[in-house]
């Protein structure tokens, strides 16, 4: 996720959080330490209410991301790679490498988010048992956790795509139908409903005077809504490419530009007068690098005739994909680096180049001559 940074590795996967996630933080805190524990704990002192806030709140985001491990661990043991997990404002999300290929995957790897979180709820209650008088701060603490991850699991079954009970949905629908993107299409109309009731109760709770709760409901309503509609696009469009190889869609040999070039030259002689928004970079036949549109930006109009492009170009990581990979394979790739176009390779050669352009033009053809795509076939591709 693009704005996250690494913080630690736990149990094989790399985890992140995302700069949202510090907004959620301080909101959490702020939110138990000026209403819930004054509320529910009366006469502790300030300082003693705001570390519990800040512990609790800390606890909350450590459940969140042991519920996103545990659809990890489960996604890793039924052979599906994840990338890493991110903690931000919502939550967490486990950033898989693939979309699941059998519906019984899916709904195992989809219920033990929830299932974990009742686990916990269920650890943490038992915690508040033992621990102090009911007053105590820790004991607070416990009585907290334990609520919260009790809502959480709540949340998480309700069948509104993309959430672990969508999934869940999904799941049983594509098991019934053998319709892997009816199920996705069914399933994420069913989020987009729930979606708009968050929406619809946000503003009825920011119209009686419940303000900040009803502005944070309907932002997760929208939220919600804008995952749902983005899983089915995704969905939809991989189904368009699928059994596609990427030389199928990339240009013939691209036009290429050397280290040594200025920018003012690559920006008139290339970007400008070809209509280029990348080029790749050669010496001596050897790939080197890629300039972009986004590369020059940073650098300020007067130096342009002083900088060459060996100075501005990306050299690390070089994404790219070979020629006979599926189309899924670099779709992946460029969203998950945000990039307008990859590389195309074979042997260590560069062969081409695969841009958006390249993509919603080959879209754009289909649709024009009535080219529905290729039946999705039930449980897709059969895992060993």
């Amino acid at each position: 996720m693009q704005g996250s940074f690494r913080i630690i590795r736990i149990a094989g996967f790399d985890i992140r959080v995302h700069y949202t996630w510090l907004f959620a933080f301080v909101l959490v805190t702020w939110t138990l330490a000026q209403g819930f524990f004054p509320l529910s704990y009366p006469g502790w002192d300030a300082p003693t209410y705001w570390a519990t806030a800040a512990v609790s709140a800390f606890l909350l985001f450590a459940s969140v991301l042991v519920h996103e491990v545990a659809h990890s661990v489960v996604a890793r043991l039924r052979g599906i790679g994840v990338r890493d997990i991110t903690l931000f404002i919502f939550g967490g999300v486990s950033n898989m490498e693939e979309e699941v290929r059998d519906a019984w995957d899916e709904l195992r790897i989809s219920a033990v988010g929830p299932l974990t979180s009742l686990a916990l709820a269920a650890v943490f209650y038992g915690l508040s048992q033992v621990t102090g008088p009911r007053n105590d701060p820790l004991s607070a603490i416990f009585d907290y956790l334990a609520l919260v991850n009790l809502m959480v699991a709540a949340f998480n079954l309700l069948p509104g795509f993309p959430l672990d009970g969508g999934r869940v949905l999904r799941s049983l629908i594509w098991m019934n139908t053998k319709d892997f993107v009816r199920a996705t299409r069914i399933a994420t109309t069913v989020g987009q409903v729930f979606a708009f009731l968050f929406i619809i109760w946000g503003v009825f709770l920011a119209l009686s005077g419940n303000f900040l709760n009803g502005i944070w409901v309907a932002f997760i309503g929208w939220f919600l809504n804008s995952a749902a509609e983005s899983s089915r696009r995704d969905v939809e469009t991989r189904e368009a490419f699928r059994g596609v190889r990427v030389a199928v869609l990339m240009g013939g040999t691209p036009e290429t530009v050397t280290p040594d070039v200025s920018i003012d030259e690559l920006v008139h002689s290339r970007f400008l007068a070809q209509g280029r928004r990348a080029l790749p970079v050669l010496r001596d036949g050897r790939l080197e690098g890629i300039v972009t549109v986004t590369d020059v930006k940073k650098v300020h109009r007067d130096a342009w005739a002083t900088t060459r492009v060996g100075d501005i170009m990306t050299r690390e990581p070089l994404h790219a994909v070979r020629p006979d990979s599926e189309m899924a394979e670099a779709l992946g790739l460029m969203a998950e680096n945000d990039l307008n176009q990859v590389l195309v390779v074979k042997d260590g050669a560069l062969v081409g180049l695969l841009s958006r352009a390249d993509i919603i033009r080959y879209l754009q053809y289909r649709s024009e001559l009535g080219i529905p795509p290729a039946p999705s076939g039930g449980q897709r591709t059969p895992r060993p």
